[in-house]
């Protein structure tokens, strides 16, 4: 059994979908999904729900939303860190989303206001709030000024 998220945590989470996801559905790039479960391992199936997440319409096609789990892996992942999350557990999270194909996992610490990004293909980044998230490979011509989301 889980808590459920804090006030701050749910704020977090419907602006980073409401920003990314005007972005992405402006240029009908693909979906956003928010705690929807996704497959991230199989034999023994593991499966996460992001808080946040982005599937192109290369990965999912237009109108094949699936009826169950996705099982394939979003382009991006948002983890909003809570206060109850330990650091290690927080790290193997972003392991197995970047294990199962996710390109960039963004782990938004709001305590600090910074966004951490883990990438599949390079070092993860810190970010502060005076920088703006951006995903040039991915999301072309989007940027986020942090300061937006944290306000």
């Amino acid at each position: 059994m889980m808590n459920v998220p804090y006030y701050r945590h749910g704020k977090l989470c419907s602006r980073i979908d409401r920003l990314v996801g005007n972005f992405v559905d402006e240029r009908e790039l693909g979906t956003m999904i928010s705690n929807a479960g996704v497959i991230t391992e199989r034999g023994p199936d593991s499966v996460r729900g992001p808080d946040v997440a982005f599937f192109s319409y290369q990965r999912i096609p237009k109108g094949a939303d699936p009826a169950a789990y996705a099982e394939i892996a979003p382009e991006i992942v948002f983890e909003v860190r809570s206060p109850s999350d330990r650091a290690k557990l927080m790290l193997e999270k972003v392991t197995e989303y970047l294990n199962a194909g996710v390109l960039a996992v963004c782990v938004v610490e709001p305590t600090d206001e910074t966004v951490i990004v883990h990438y599949s293909d390079r070092a993860a980044v810190t970010l502060t709030s005076d920088q703006d998230l951006t995903f040039p490979e991915i999301l072309p011509g989007f940027s986020l000024p942090l300061q937006r989301l944290f306000r």
